[in-house]
């Protein structure tokens, strides 16, 4: 069969937010850019909680307003736990900078239509239902082969080659460059609710975290009227099921009566929950001479800060200056590379230390009477805010907060030996999980 090549300076693998950023920016640059999507949108995906940071990103890509009319606005975070009486709250506005007091929780769906379209409007070859099946590189650049949903073969010479393929993570299965992460190990389910009760005024699109006995709820106002509600849990609690999916995640919603109280009067959408597996992971690198892995095809942690989106992103925005230096200033390109693998761990890996202690009961204190000793909290804040990449002084004061977090803890050490002890089984792999699922926030 013959099979026609057609040539691109870019082709990027996957249309989700990291992919249509990074195709957007280099057509803006006026490359030749080939942006290939196996779905067509709209799609379902669920991680609808932006961050803060976003912002700013959605400015530089001219499309805020947009964002405006789709998103609900989120202020801040509302934290519930079983064992306290009250409820905290905490606000993005109190961050150490104050230009960032708000994000959006948003449908994927309309979200990642909009950066698919934008980046056809700047000028990227956007093609929809086309699965890259293989990429070969070489000394002068890459082959991609792929597949359209009819069964007709295509063929792409690029000269750079940029992963955008989320948890699909082509080209780290290629490579073989994909490591679970040892340190965590959650499985989730999820489902869109009707008529469940949020907050009053101005709070109704906070994110609501409800921890319970097998890990913590999401709880995320849409700007339509649902809800989308999911349990990020440990292993072996998913695998403990012998009951139609529906049926165990009302189980599971049951667990935690303060989420159960607002769900009371609420209807499950479509009658759909869904399910998946351990979705924590990283790669061993993320660049080469010609290519590029941007947000979740090189790293993927527990989604409990919403930080998927903004890292995906804001990879997106260094990568497309990665890709200029590699093609135009290749003198410049092996230090940009490097650069470039620094920016990618370090996101992952702040947020991940949180990530990891956020059900320890000494973590769930800072959470639930939050103080600002030494401006702590405002760092935390920060963080939470995404605000990881810009000048804010936020990282010597973290240093601080974990420094009060272990005196705190070995102060009160059997009960961090307890849920050390916890945690380790808790973490333990138990292999795929049967029946549905579904990728969790894929790019």
């Amino acid at each position: 069969m013959n099979i026609t090549e057609d040539r691109c300076d870019v082709l990027v693998i996957g249309g989700g937010p990291a992919g249509a950023t990074a195709a957007a920016l280099l057509a803006q640059q006026g490359r030749d850019v080939v942006l290939l999507e196996k779905a067509h949108h709209p799609r379902f995906h669920i991680g609808e909680s932006l961050l803060p940071a976003n912002v700013a990103l959605f400015d530089q890509l001219g499309l805020r307003a947009e964002l405006d009319k789709i998103g609900m606005p989120k202020w801040g975070v509302e934290f519930v736990s079983p064992n306290h009486e009250h409820c905290s709250f905490l606000e993005f506005a109190d961050a150490m900078d104050k230009s960032m007091p708000y994000a959006w929780q948003v449908r994927r769906s309309e979200m990642d239509e909009l950066l698919f379209r934008h980046a056809e409007k700047q000028g990227a070859r956007a093609i929809e239902g086309c699965r890259v099946r293989d990429v070969q590189f070489d000394d002068d650049g890459a082959t991609v082969q792929a597949e359209l949903d009819d069964g007709a073969k295509r063929s792409w010479r690029a000269r750079f080659v940029i992963d955008a393929s989320g948890r699909d993570t082509f080209l780290a299965n290629k490579f073989k460059s994909k490591k679970k992460n040892p340190r965590h190990n959650s499985s989730a389910l999820f489902g869109h609710f009707t008529n469940a009760q949020r907050l009053p005024g101005k709070l109704e699109g906070n994110i609501t975290i409800f921890w319970f006995a097998h890990g913590w709820f999401w709880f995320i106002p849409l700007a339509d009227g649902t809800t989308s509600v999911g349990a990020v849990c440990w292993p072996y609690y998913l695998k403990s099921r012998n009951k139609p999916l529906k049926d165990f995640f009302a189980d599971t919603i049951a667990m935690c009566p303060k989420l159960a109280e607002r769900l009371k009067d609420a209807t499950l959408v479509d009658d759909a929950v869904h399910a998946t597996g351990n979705y924590s992971y990283n790669g061993t690198h993320c660049s080469g001479e010609r290519y590029l892995l941007l947000g979740d095809a090189f790293a993927f942690v527990d989604p409990v800060f919403s930080s998927g989106v903004y890292l995906a992103m804001q990879s997106a925005f260094e990568g497309a200056k990665v890709v200029a230096a590699c093609l135009d200033q290749p003198a410049q390109a092996k230090q940009a590379r490097k650069a470039f693998e620094r920016m990618m761990t370090l996101g992952p890996r702040e947020f991940s230390w949180f990530i990891f202690r956020v059900t320890n009961p000494t973590m769930r204190e800072f959470f639930m009477h939050p103080q600002n000793p030494w401006r702590v909290q405002e760092a935390l804040l920060s963080l939470l805010a995404g605000d990881i990449y810009g000048n804010t002084p936020i990282w010597g004061r973290l240093r601080v907060l974990k420094g009060i977090y272990y005196l705190i803890s070995l102060r009160n050490f059997k009960r961090t030996f307890k849920a050390w002890m916890q945690r380790r089984q808790n973490i333990r792999d138990l292999g795929p999980l049967q029946g549905e699922t579904i990728a969790v926030e894929a790019k």
